[in-house]
């Protein structure tokens, strides 16, 4: 076991529920909101204000008047457009709203500044300490594009858990700290609350346990753990004997990852990763094809989503399964504030995969090689373009050679 593995802090007891797509996340977490005695903590990177979103902000509101503590933590770049309309309703109805890293005037941002990439990307919540979720789930209705831009012909396709038990504990340290961060300026000063919060964590029990699953709440940031998530994805590769299947709304992994899957091919583990078939952000759609050559000639499948937008980001390999907020792309590897759950459970590993090998069959594309290869001049040339934009990105963090 690698010593990134080690170091996940593995929790038993826990009861793990996955959910697909926002039609059963929404109702799960409302339930969950309405049943709150004493707190609420709630991340996300988008929160539209629009019939998903309204939906949750009336179930605050309601917990709200029950006197439940409410805290919400938004992005200040995913949010860019509504947070200002969702802090005052939140802060309206007795709530906490705190915006990590505030996008800055339009002056500003004519100046290069790689730091804005930076952003709280995760997406969790807690209540009472006792009950938490975490996922790739925005807070925005799932027949809608984000931004407006249009309706759906089905829904985003993504997942989310609901976790009871100790590992509960961590999401709530997480949230924390992180709520710290956000609210309180100078080193020193952020230290002394900090120890405060801490002091306060101690006194709560841990959960007790809940189930017989075995998990861990794993963290991307730029400072502790900025390698965890990527180098639990690494073991679960090199490690895997019979089958690896990923699902990934932005799949642009850097060299060591790419060696390691095709590594894995060679060895006779079957490789499939189910991406996206429509597009979304353009750059990054064709700069992920632009690595289809190399994957499909290493033996690895690739399928793609064409019912809808794929917004997922999980995986199972061997019985282990990750679910969780984290892209396989430079921007969330390298960047980005990230929260997944790595569960070790064959039974929760099947239903997971049985849910991905589903999409594939109802609505996946497969890409073949052959037909990959006799594409035109045109996407040839559009496909290196956008790869070489996104690496010119990639270098502006300093890790340009890994990609």
């Amino acid at each position: 076991m690698t010593p990134s593995m080690r170091q996940l802090g593995w929790r038993d007891g826990n009861a793990v529920r996955l959910l697909r797509n926002g039609q059963e996340f929404f109702p799960a977490l409302c339930r969950a909101i309405d049943g709150a005695r004493s707190s609420i903590h709630l991340e996300t990177y988008i929160f539209e204000p629009d019939e998903a979103g309204r939906m949750v902000l009336g179930h605050l509101a309601r917990a709200c008047e029950r006197g439940v503590r409410v805290r919400v933590a938004l992005d200040g770049f995913g949010c860019a457009l509504t947070h200002p309309e969702v802090a005052r309703r939140i802060r309206e109805m007795g709530g906490q709203c705190r915006v990590y890293r505030p996008e800055p005037g339009w002056l500003r941002r004519l100046v290069p500044d790689r730091n804005r990439l930076r952003r709280m990307h995760r997406k969790t919540a807690v209540i009472d300490a006792r009950l938490g979720f975490v996922g790739g789930i925005n807070i925005v209705d799932d027949f809608l594009e984000e931004g407006g831009g249009g309706r759906l012909d089905a829904p985003r396709f993504d997942y989310a858990v609901e976790l009871e038990g100790p590992i509960v504990a961590d999401i709530v340290h997480a949230q924390d700290a992180l709520w710290v961060r956000m609210g309180t300026a100078g080193l020193a000063a952020r230290a002394s609350q900090w120890r405060r919060e801490r002091h306060r964590l101690r006194r709560i029990p841990l959960p007790p346990a809940a189930g017989e699953v075995r998990a861990a709440f794993v963290l991307r940031d730029n400072l502790r753990f900025r390698k965890t998530i990527e180098g639990v994805y690494l073991h679960g590769i090199r490690h895997a004997r019979h089958e690896i299947l990923i699902s990934n709304a932005y799949f642009f992994p850097g060299r060591r990852f790419r060696r390691e899957l095709s590594a894995a091919a060679a060895r006779g583990v079957r490789v499939r990763l189910l991406l996206q078939g429509r597009v979304e952000y353009r750059m990054q759609y064709y700069a992920t094809r632009s690595l289809y050559a190399q994957l499909l000639a290493a033996g690895i499948e690739i399928h793609e989503y064409m019912p809808s937008l794929l917004h997922a980001k999980v995986a199972v390999t061997d019985g282990y399964a990750t679910v969780g907020s984290s892209n396989l792309d430079p921007f969330s590897l390298l960047l980005a504030r990230e929260a997944n759950v790595v569960v070790d459970d064959p039974g929760f590993a099947r239903a997971l995969q049985d849910t991905l090998e589903d999409a594939m069959r109802a609505g996946g594309r497969r890409v073949e090689h052959e037909a990959y290869g006799r594409r035109g001049l045109l996407r040839r040339a559009v496909d290196a373009a956008a790869y070489t934009l996104l690496r010119m990105a990639v270098a502006l963090t300093g890790q340009g050679r890994q990609y």
